[in-house]
């Protein structure tokens, strides 16, 4: 059974973490919370492609069997910065998805020492709070290409038939200066057209209209800089012409923010 392919709107920093923000991202927690009744089995293993890992001429994989932590935030409690997720990585899975990035002429490379970055951690802990499914994290490539990230994406795809589970974790909304209800009314104009890109049938149709981002409403206002959008672009390429639906989707995130997640089966 093929595993679907996840994009995520992952939120802001450590939160699962800390009680305060625990009403703010409820609607958050029960979608990531019911994401693994939602697959057809159990996963072998998680690609995590995270919006924080960003590398320049080609992707890394992260490829240490047990992982450390990345704690790459900052002026949160003090207490975030002792957070555990204990997830294995898995080498094998490293070295697959090398093979299947190099048979389509794209640059990698392993990385043995990097930890999980938030973006990982994070929503891994919610979907698999008990850190016992393995994972391995794929970067970006910092030109942002929606081209290059789609092929990358499409020469992933194979491993949706080894039940590996493709996450790209991202948000769908992400200016930092323009948070809470300043971005309101940028990121209801961006997700409005986001939600329409989605909307048709191949992946093919998807990218044309996510390789022209730039011109939709908001576009430059809900990403200054379109890092947190890319693994956007690597998720539709791996779904091949299966349909996209919304699997997440509030309006009121960060004090005023809409954002959304999709599947892609």
């Amino acid at each position: 059974m093929r595993q679907p392919v996840y994009f995520l709107s992952h939120g802001g920093g450590p939160w699962p973490w800390m009680p305060e923000k625990r009403d703010a991202y409820a609607p958050l927690t029960a979608a990531l919370q019911a994401i693994p009744a939602a697959l057809p089995r159990r996963p072998a293993a998680i690609l995590m492609v995270s919006a924080h890992w960003i590398t320049r001429g080609g992707v890394l994989l992260g490829s240490h069997p047990q992982p450390d932590m990345l704690y790459d935030y900052y002026g949160f409690p003090a207490h975030t910065y002792e957070i555990r997720y204990p997830a294995p990585g898995s080498p094998e899975l490293a070295a697959r998805t090398a093979d299947l990035l190099r048979a389509d002429g794209i640059p990698v490379d392993f990385d043995p020492q990097r930890g999980f970055d938030h973006g990982a951690f994070v929503p891994a802990h919610v979907m698999f709070p008990a850190a016992d499914i393995p994972m391995v994290q794929l970067s970006i490539e910092r030109g942002f290409d929606p081209d290059w990230h789609h092929r990358l994406g499409a020469a992933l795809a194979p491993l949706r038939d080894e039940n590996i589970l493709i996450v790209g974790s991202g948000l769908s909304y992400h200016n930092l200066r323009l948070f809470g209800p300043a971005g309101r009314e940028p990121s209801i104009q961006f997700d409005t057209w986001l939600r329409n890109a989605m909307t048709p049938a191949s992946a093919a149709e998807r990218h044309e209209r996510l390789r022209d981002w730039e011109q939709a409403p908001a576009a430059r206002i809900a990403h200054p800089m379109e890092d947190h959008l890319v693994p956007l672009f690597v998720a539709n390429g791996a779904a091949g012409d299966g349909p996209a639906s919304l699997c997440h989707h509030e309006t009121e995130a960060a004090g005023g923010l809409t954002v959304s997640s999709f599947r892609f089966d």
